[in-house]
């Protein structure tokens, strides 16, 4: 309305409120408890308090952000960028303003707790047969009697030595040939890239015999977080990891919205594109740096990613993702060189492989995973869920495999959530509540106490409680349902109703008070509880449209993938009905399979040449027009589901069965699910 003040939205927090004309962005971030970092009381001289504000529609959010949604460049911010400069876009948040509805991005190097990426290389044994690889080669010198070039010669020595035949030889790697002969008397290692299809051809030259060592970078680029490996090509030793969060983010949380950014937004997509591959690059240089690796010696990539996420890298407009019949411009997987995708953080002749996908939203990232878990090669019929802000989803055995994706959004990583943060120090992960109390106890990330040991107080005291993580707001909502706190339609009941005075009123409805001292209050609201059944409803959606195709009720194993589901715990997971019933010790943790399928591609060619089969014979199930998708859906909203039974579940857990809507007074009888 016009008579309402400003939106204020920041990313990748999601936190968002309303605030008068003229309001600091710095301000509005610490009245919302974002973390934006500053530490000169706001007079322009630490730059700490960096911001992005976004531009044009965020159809998601209802709002458009016009160029003077924030007040204009001030003396101060021009005094800072003469002296040190800013990087174009970025405002200083203790200088900027609000004028109008705006969506702000907080980068990395502005937050005080730095975002913890939970895409740890898992320990896995991999066949060792990578496409680049070094080779020392003697070539025969040069004789006036039998001329020929140096690098005939040296194709002809690498054909003799070592059956290596090259392709075509690019202009930068020539004019390095010469020089690297002489000086090492006619004896040369050479980087050689030879993939499962293809004439090799020559990444690198060194004189003599070059102990340095390659590298390559196996990166899961997700729709909220990019994570890369750097992997030894001669050991396959995971040499060092790190994850930023992807930038995109500004321009929509989840995929659907940046697909609306570029469609309503000229050259949105191309500046989607500019941010994720420098979001690559820097990772890549980052990650170099930390390791102590010459980035020259990083001369391969492998990249897996969704159908959105892979034709905005590639340069793609991505519109026609966003509409029946959602077609890919391609599926098929692809080895591009390095500066195509300016990443002039490593070797400019590095080779980089795109996955194949699947089909229409079913990307590089789920055959990531189906490479990395094998379903088609198991006897028991396994579910692999991969959980993000759009989630993939697998069910097979050796006789078939089907695919689908589901619209999961970014509730499961803290997004949309009221306290809501990414995984970083202080953010509550996990937390239990008393049945018979109601009262919480929780841990936070960086701590490995709970909230009610002794020494809490104390080691928690530099980063204090600042939010719920998405593990974190996924045990709350179970435990409230265990506790009694809320029914099976998702209601949270009244302070009479459930006993307890941590139930309080806010509106019409009522918060569950898990933490609050004199400067925050951390609440699980009935908005939080709507924003995580709508999430859970379409994962149970999607994997029991799977189960439907197959004409089976339960499976056999369930794979929890994913950052995100390496962090859930099962039994919370099968209490929201976020997956179909189970014994629990069948239902097991990949971690990070799509991170784990890169580096099986990047470490082994022949897996590339698997992967490229194995999706041939994939079977996609698409759930935006198949109508039994909605079915499941509103039947999977209830707690854990309103007709599934959950006899697995019952055995272990006993839920309440209070309803809070017709006035009830939460004391019904409990009695076990049958």
């Amino acid at each position: 309305m016009a008579d309402q003040d400003p939106l204020v939205v920041f990313t990748p927090s999601g936190r968002r409120g309303r605030f008068p004309v003229g309001t600091p962005v710095l301000t509005a971030a610490r009245k919302l408890g974002v973390d934006l970092d500053s530490v000169c009381g706001g007079r322009g001289i630490c730059s700490r308090c960096q911001v992005e504000p976004g531009k044009g529609d965020f159809p998601k959010l209802g709002l458009h952000v016009a160029v003077d949604a924030l007040s204009a460049w001030n003396a101060v911010e021009q005094r800072y960028d003469d002296k040190r400069g800013l990087k174009p876009g970025r405002r200083l948040g203790c200088q900027a303003t609000v004028q109008a509805d705006v969506v702000i991005d907080v980068p990395p190097g502005s937050q005080v707790h730095r975002q913890v990426v939970r895409k740890e290389a898992a320990a896995r044994d991999i066949t060792l047969d990578p496409a680049t690889r070094l080779v020392l080669v003697d070539v025969a010198e040069p004789d006036m009697h039998e001329p020929s070039g140096d690098l005939e010669r040296l194709s002809r020595a690498l054909a003799d030595q070592w059956q290596i035949e090259i392709g075509a030889t690019s202009l930068p790697i020539l004019s390095k040939l010469q020089p690297a002969l002489r000086k090492g008397n006619w004896q040369v290692t050479v980087a050689v890239h030879q993939d499962h299809r293809g004439p090799a051809r020559l990444i690198d030259i060194w004189p003599g015999f070059y102990e340095g060592g390659i590298f390559g970078l196996a990166i899961d680029l997700g729709s909220t977080t990019i994570a890369a490996h750097l992997c030894n090509l001669k050991t396959g030793e995971v040499v060092a990891s790190s994850g930023i969060m992807n930038p995109q983010i500004r321009f929509g949380e989840d995929l659907m919205s940046r697909v609306s950014y570029a469609m309503m937004n000229e050259g949105g997509d191309r500046e989607m594109t500019r941010a994720v591959r420098e979001a690559i690059d820097s990772l890549a240089n980052g990650i170099a740096e930390v390791s102590g690796t010459d980035p020259r010696a990083i001369v391969e990539a492998t990249i897996v990613c969704n159908p959105v996420m892979h034709h905005l890298l590639l340069g793609i407009d991505p519109v026609e993702l966003g509409q029946a019949p959602f077609a890919l411009a391609t599926s098929d997987a692809m080895t591009l060189g390095a500066p195509e995708l300016d990443l002039p953080s490593v070797n400019p002749s590095a080779r980089v492989y795109l996955l194949p996908c699947i089909a229409g939203h079913v990307g590089a990232d789920a055959a990531a995973v189906a490479l990395s878990e094998a379903p088609d090669k198991s006897d028991e019929l396994t579910l692999v869920v991969d959980v993000g802000t759009n989630a993939e989803i697998l069910l097979g055995d050796r006789r078939q495999v089907l695919a689908c994706s589901s619209p999961t959004g970014p509730a499961f990583e803290g997004a949309q959530i009221s306290s809501g943060q990414r995984a970083a120090a202080g953010a509550i992960e996990a937390i239990r509540i008393d049945p018979a109390t109601k009262e919480p106890r929780f841990r936070v990330i960086g701590c490995e106490l709970w909230s009610d040991d002794p020494g809490f107080a104390d080691a928690i005291v530099s980063t204090g409680v600042t939010g719920i993580c998405g593990s974190g707001i996924i045990e709350a909502v179970a435990e409230m349902r265990i506790a009694g706190l809320l029914d099976a339609s998702g209601l949270i009941g009244t302070a009479e109703q459930a006993g307890t005075s941590r139930l309080r009123p806010e509106g019409r409805t009522q918060v569950y008070v898990v933490y609050e001292d004199d400067e925050r209050r951390i609440t699980v609201t009935q908005g939080d509880i709507r924003a995580i059944q709508l999430a859970k409803s379409a994962l149970y959606a999607g994997a029991r449209l799977l189960m439907d195709e197959r004409g089976v009720d339960k499976v056999d194993r369930i794979v929890l993938a994913g950052a995100f589901g390496a962090h859930i715990s099962p039994l919370h997971a099968m209490v929201l009905g976020m997956i179909p019933d189970a014994k629990l010790e069948n239902v097991t943790s990949a971690g990070n399979a799509a991170g784990t399928g890169a580096r099986i591609a990047l470490l082994d060619r022949g897996a590339r040449a698997e992967i490229e089969e194995t999706v041939k014979r994939i079977r996609k199930v698409e759930t935006a027009i198949e109508p039994r998708f909605q079915e499941h859906f509103v039947a999977a909203n209830a707690l854990p589901h309103a007709s599934d039974p959950f006899p697995e579940l019952a055995k272990i857990v006993t839920l309440p069965q209070t309803s809070f809507n017709q006035g009830g007074t939460g004391k019904e009888r409990r009695r076990r699910r049958r």
